[in-house]
């Protein structure tokens, strides 16, 4: 995790405008390493994960359906079979890899005639991943700058972004991280998601 998108992480999740918040992670490592983040930031949250025993799940899922629970951390388990209205924000900690799985994410808000917001941190090795989101979508999701005191952002190029490399693929020279915030919202249900997003570092 970096630097710069922790804290804007826990910015965002102490916002009290949004009260019912779902984060997803690629990952049950990094689900893991989020719950272990927010407790030590004293930031209320549940992890949903496979290592969880079902009646645990089952818990978390009708405490957070009755607004008990505010924020749930969870992977894209999370995204085809959570079943809760009035969801206000979906937080994309990590780009899925799967266009499709971008859509089940956001999804998720707005429902019931609501709108609501989807929040994506993205790098530079995801300008890939963004790129064909959007083409899925056939729509441009909104850039927006991150906070000035988190330093600037570099501008990301959709339109160079190659694929990321295989595993165990020879990299020469470091690569240099970037950090950008895509901002989706405003979707009523049975109508196109519209999008907002923002280059970040």
């Amino acid at each position: 995790m970096t630097a710069k998108r922790n804290p804007l992480f826990k910015s965002i999740l102490t916002d009290n405008d949004f009260q019912s918040i779902i984060v997803f992670a690629s990952t049950k490592d990094k689900v893991k390493q989020l719950d272990m983040l927010l407790r030590k930031s004293k930031i209320p949250a549940k992890a949903f994960h496979s290592d969880l025993e079902q009646a645990e799940r089952e818990v978390i899922m009708r405490e957070f359906k009755n607004k008990q629970i505010r924020i749930i951390v969870g992977t894209d388990i999370l995204s085809r079979g959570i079943d809760v209205d009035g969801i206000d924000l979906v937080l994309n900690f990590d780009c899925p890899p799967d266009p499709e799985d971008y859509i089940h994410r956001i999804g998720r808000t707005a429902r019931a005639e609501k709108l609501g917001t989807a929040i994506t941190f993205i790098n530079e090795k995801d300008a890939y991943k963004l790129g064909k989101i959007e083409k899925l979508m056939e729509k441009t999701i909104r850039r927006m700058p991150i906070p000035q005191e988190l330093g600037p952002g570099p501008e990301l190029d959709i339109s160079k972004a190659r694929p990321p490399r295989p595993f165990g693929s020879n990299q020469s020279g470091p690569r240099k991280k970037n950090f950008q915030k895509g901002n989706s919202s405003n979707r009523k249900q049975g109508g196109p998601p519209r999008d907002k997003a923002r280059p970040h570092n």
